[in-house]
């Protein structure tokens, strides 16, 4: 049987009407934007799940698996973690900043939670804890909340976002390295746009 070409043809690439490549981080004004739309609707959960995507800089596939104690000791909530990247199957460190803490015990607690739990865990019977499928939803309704173009933001971007403040802050690409996990230290700057970045702000300095 011979293929049919013209519905071939017809066929639209998954990436039409998509922009495609690095996504965004978020700025800090919209990090608080999110933060206090979150607040005051009272949602305990994602608070907790957007201020520890935040601090971790974790990528979802390794934030979605957390476990309660991978963050605590019992009744104290760590100020530091390490877990095992999926990906790299190397550890990696992260803070957990107080605000996190503070949201992830109110979770925790309100869901009166075991040091063997998922600390977001999901309804659906395949699985334990929450999807990255489920994960990427969350974060396009939060952008999508404070205004944002959805489609030039995913679940990277919460990834990025601290490691790329931090890195304007200080400039210290090898701390951002060991922050991300990144094995090479060419990884990390093909992943903050570093030379695009330095490029545009010795233009915005230069009259012409």
């Amino acid at each position: 049987m011979k293929p049919n070409i013209s519905a071939t043809l017809e066929r639209e690439p998954w990436n039409m009407g998509k922009l495609v490549g690095q996504k965004a981080p978020l700025k800090l004004k919209d990090i608080w934007a999110l933060r206090v739309r979150l607040q005051l609707s009272n949602d305990i959960r994602n608070l907790a799940l957007f201020n520890l995507a935040i601090d971790s800089k974790l990528r979802a596939c390794d934030l979605v698996k957390l476990k309660v104690r991978d963050i605590a000791h019992g009744e104290h909530m760590a100020t530091h973690a390490i877990v095992m990247q999926q990906k790299t199957q190397r550890p990696v460190q992260f803070e957990i900043t107080e605000q996190t803490r503070d949201m992830l015990v109110a979770w925790i607690r309100s869901k009166q939670l075991h040091p063997d739990d998922f600390i977001f865990s999901t309804r659906v019977h395949a699985s334990s804890h929450l999807s990255t499928r489920q994960y990427a939803r969350i974060v396009d309704g939060w952008v999508t909340a404070i205004g944002l173009d959805p489609t030039a933001y995913e679940t990277h971007t919460m990834r990025r976002t601290k490691a790329t403040l931090i890195y304007r802050r200080t400039k210290n690409l090898r701390a951002v390295q060991l922050l991300l996990g990144h094995t090479k230290l060419e990884s990390t700057v093909r992943y903050l746009d570093i030379e695009v970045d330095n490029a545009l702000e010795m233009a915005e300095q230069t009259e012409a």
